[in-house]
């Protein structure tokens, strides 16, 4: 890719970018949240067509005027949301399109075919097998085949561990080694600069739209690549301190809640958050940290067990009275839950005060007080807004979350609950929201912090609880966690007396 330009009405999203990838080789694109990285990869798999530049496979020039003449070229693409039909078979989903197996499909071919795929790069899947019954990895597995079968010399890999334990993301990992071996070239998009630095041949770091440099990764590490992505030197650790309180803020005890499709997802959860301590929770999605999210926040109504926030039962509360018992939320929906999308900053940032003085006078609002309360906050939050009337849907993932930040952490809370509170944000973000929350712990404030980042849980805990099938397999102080630890209990294996658990349902 050479000289890649491409303009958007008042953004310039990619200005002059070179991209090389050799055969063979892992190459990461590394950038905060805007710098660039999808609106280029999304030009290289067809989707968009550059206002200048040009893309040349094999140095002959291609100009791609949908996904499918990328694919024909060669390239492929896996998105962090699986593309799958989830009723239907992996071999119904892999040759979706595909013209070779007959006007009347050949099912037995097409699974033949799955299957020496599959065995001639390490990924064991079942053709028959439906896509609901399978593991988050093996899904990524089938969308990996489904690129294969299509002969892709071009792998494009969006954020493809934020989804997987430990173990499946060092078996993606071998997945990659045998692709590279084998001549194919993968290009790795991702956050976590430990991954970066262990698959990595080289790395291309983008910022603001524009290309900074591109590095071997013998010849560079993560503070160093921090730094080029945000242009200042990063913090890849905070100074956290140990909590010494055993004061319970919340107290779990035996929850149990159905999910949506009314089947088990909280099997009799106990656990305690106490003053001034983070817990985190790990977990691989879908093991009922939904959930418990929506049973705490009252969104969803439990069939047992009872929460208790401080000396306040709140099991059955409703959502405004959890809050006014002093629950704040950094939600896993940041876009459905944690804001009104279609409300302007104004109005997202006094969502929980607009029914109290000052902000409230009488049955009005007062709209000069609750503008200078949102001047005040974009101000002490360094929130990135065009004005206090722009709708937040406008609003970049990072300045979005700082929107919620603000509103949570201002509300004089006992208790945050963090859900994914730094998903699909950059590192100087991710810096921002944990410097944040340790902030809240200093103050005394109890926090519950669920995320499938096992680096941040290390980094930001105390102790750690893993939950799996919606019980919680062991607590373990986060001093004695290691990323091998968490894994096996977030799989459901216990570990010996050595581990330092403190207790399992």
């Amino acid at each position: 890719m050479s000289g890649i330009v491409k303009v958007f009405p008042g953004v310039i999203a990619n200005d002059r970018i070179d991209f090389q990838v050799r055969p063979g080789e892992v190459h990461t694109l590394l950038g905060e949240n805007g710098a660039g990285k999808s609106t280029l990869m999304q030009i290289l798999s067809g989707l968009y067509k550059p206002n200048r530049g040009k893309i040349f496979i094999h140095g002959r020039e291609v100009n791609f005027k949908n996904p499918r003449d990328s694919m024909e070229a060669g390239i492929g693409m896996v998105y962090q949301s699986f593309m799958l039909v989830k009723k239907h078979t992996v071999a119904e989903n892999v040759i979706l399109g595909l013209s070779e197996f007959g006007a009347v499909i050949n099912y037995r071919k097409a699974a033949e075919k799955i299957r020496t795929i599959s065995r001639n790069y390490g990924l064991e899947i079942d053709p028959e097998a439906r896509i609901w019954n399978l593991s988050i990895g093996e899904q990524q597995r089938v969308e990996i085949v489904k690129m294969l079968i299509r002969n892709v010399e071009i792998l494009i890999l969006d954020e493809p561990t934020a989804v997987l334990t430990p173990q499946e993301a060092e078996q993606l990992f071998n997945t990659i080694r045998v692709l590279t071996g084998q001549g194919k070239s993968i290009i790795f998009i991702s956050h976590k600069l430990n991954e970066v630095m262990e698959i990595s041949d080289r790395i291309t770091i983008l910022r603001k739209g524009k290309y900074v440099s591109t590095v071997r990764k013998k010849d560079t590490n993560a503070r160093e690549l921090a730094t080029l992505m945000v242009g200042r030197e990063v913090l890849l650790d905070i100074q956290r301190e140990e909590s010494t309180s055993e004061e319970p803020v919340l107290t779990v005890s035996g929850i149990r809640a159905l999910d949506d499709r009314f089947l088990p997802a909280l099997r009799g959860l106990n656990f305690q958050v106490r003053r001034g301590e983070i817990l985190g929770l790990a977990g691989v999605s879908g093991n009922g940290q939904r959930e418990l999210e929506e049973v705490l926040t009252g969104l969803r109504r439990p069939n047992g067990g009872t929460v208790r926030l401080a000396d306040t039962d709140i099991t059955h509360l409703s959502p405004d009275r959890i809050i006014r018992n002093g629950m704040a939320c950094i939600p896993s929906d940041r876009h459905g839950v944690g804001t009104a999308p279609a409300l302007n900053f104004m109005a997202n940032i006094i969502l929980k005060s607009y029914r109290y003085p000052p902000i409230a006078s009488g049955i009005f609002l007062n709209y000069k007080t609750a503008r200078r309360e949102a001047e005040k906050l974009q101000r002490e939050f360094d929130i990135k807004v065009p004005s206090g009337r722009a709708p937040v849907r406008l609003l970049s993932g990072g300045n979005l979350q700082k929107v919620i930040i603000a509103r949570e952490l201002t509300s004089n809370p006992k208790f945050l609950l963090a859900v994914h509170p730094t998903r699909g944000l950059d590192i100087g973000a991710t810096e921002y929201v944990w410097e944040n929350l340790e902030e809240m712990k200093r103050k005394g404030v109890a926090i519950l912090l669920i995320s499938e980042d096992l680096e941040e849980l290390i980094t930001l805990s105390d102790r750690i609880a893993a939950i799996y099938e919606g019980k919680i397999t062991g607590t373990i102080p986060a001093r004695d966690a290691t990323i091998e630890k968490l894994g096996l209990l977030m799989t459901g294996q216990m570990g010996d007396g050595e581990w330092g658990i403190e207790n399992r349902e």
